[in-house]
C-alpha cells in the first residue's frame, strides 16, 4: 500500500508497518516539500545514533518503549506519549523493547 492509498481512509497506525528481527523499518506515510510523517519500527535495542535536524521533529510512539536522548539528557518516552526534538540539538533514540514511533517533521521555521 503506497502512500496514495492511504487517503481519505481511517487507518489504525500500528498496522501500517511491522517489526523486523534485528532492525529498523520505515515508511514514509506523506512526503511533501514542507514536511513529512514517517512511521518506524525498531527491534529491541535498535536505534537512531546522534544527529541533528534543521527543525523541531514530533515523535509519537505508537507502540512499546524507548529512551530519546537530546542534548545528553535521556528521558524514557512509552506508547501513548511524545516528544518534540528540538531543531539543532543533537538527538537520538534506543528502542529498551520493540518501538513503533510516527515521526513527523515541518521543514519549516
Amino acid at each position: 500500500m503506497d502512500s496514495n492509498t492511504l487517503i481519505g481512509k481511517a487507518l489504525e497506525l500500528n498496522s501500517l508497518t511491522e517489526y523486523q528481527e534485528g532492525a529498523v523499518v520505515s515508511r514514509t506515510i506523506v512526503d511533501k516539500k514542507t514536511g513529512t510523517i514517517t512511521l518506524f519500527a525498531f527491534d529491541k535495542e535498535q536505534g537512531l545514533s546522534e544527529h541533528t535536524a534543521p527543525y523541531d521533529a514530533f515523535v509519537y510512539v505508537v507502540d512499546g518503549e524507548a529512551e530519546v536522548t537530546i542534548a545528553g539528557n535521556s528521558l524514557p518516552v512509552r506508547q501513548g506519549e511524545f516528544i518534540i526534538m528540538p531543531a539543532n540539538y543533537p538527538h537520538s533514540l534506543r528502542a529498551i523493547q520493540r518501538f513503533k514511533m510516527a515521526l513527523v517533521m515541518i521543514r519549516s521555521s
